[in-house]
């Protein structure tokens, strides 16, 4: 099944294309078998969401915005569902806020690094890190831990959207601010994150590129004031008890 063979009008229109988005990364060699998994998981947390951006989350992706454009030094980490999912989009992200993009994964391999960069690059990606992995992150063992020494590993803020909990948390311990994007509010990369996002990577990264736009050219002192008025907790407690509460309007599924 391509694309264009889902109409718009389909009430599952957006839910089938990132099914086919992941299952086409993983006929191409971007996103491992195990991202199926993770797609469907993420998925289930969505619909109790409500499929939409919660005022939660839109508060975490205007302060995402800010520190981006605050940060010396920002970068977005990209995994295989994330590159599948969207890879135009974090690409503009990057462009926007002036961002390094870095490939980062769990099932590493050297041909899967570069096919995710391949990829990047065939969205509009200049220079793509993660090739190099002279840089570790403190008290992993397994190959997220490799990192770019002038990619995340000297970067002040960096972007983690579907991450593993103990990278986040590792990123977090060497003093990093980390936005996070995960549809589960009491997933320990969420419950870690400076800026959790509750919402789908889909309507989240565009998101925060549009405040980005939005907020371009503001005094730093405004810039300030939003990253500091957002409180990580009051977000995760909104998203938690919208899907416990089911106090969103699913509609026709």
């Amino acid at each position: 099944m391509s694309e264009v063979d889902v109409p718009d009008s389909h009430p599952r229109y957006e839910s089938l294309l990132t099914r086919h988005r992941i299952e086409e990364g993983v006929e191409k060699g971007i996103t491992s078998r195990q991202g199926l998994i993770a797609q469907g998981r993420g998925e289930a947390f969505d619909y109790l969401l409500g499929e939409r951006t919660i005022d939660s989350a839109e508060g975490a992706e205007r302060a995402a915005a800010a520190h981006l454009l605050l940060a010396d030094h920002p970068v977005l980490s990209v995994n295989g569902n994330v590159a599948a999912l969207v890879p135009a989009e974090i690409v503009e992200l990057a462009e926007v806020t002036d961002a390094d993009l870095e490939v980062n994964l769990f099932n590493r391999t050297e041909e899967r690094i570069e096919a995710i960069a391949e990829h990047l690059r065939e969205h509009g990606a200049g220079e793509v890190k993660g090739l190099t992995a002279d840089g570790r992150i403190p008290g992993l063992d397994h190959e997220r831990a490799k990192v770019d020494a002038d990619g995340i590993g000297d970067a002040d803020v960096v972007v983690v959207p579907l991450e593993d909990g103990d990278r986040a948390e590792a990123l977090g311990e060497m003093g990093k601010t980390e936005i996070v994007v995960d549809l589960n509010p009491l997933s320990r990369s969420a419950q870690v994150g400076t800026v959790p996002i509750v919402d789908n990577v889909i309507r989240a990264v565009p998101n925060i590129t549009a405040h980005a736009r939005e907020l371009q050219g503001q005094p730093e002192t405004e810039l300030r004031t939003i990253v500091d008025e957002f409180d990580p907790d009051t977000a995760l407690e909104a998203a938690e008890r919208a899907i416990r509460d089911g106090d969103v309007d699913i509609g026709e599924q």
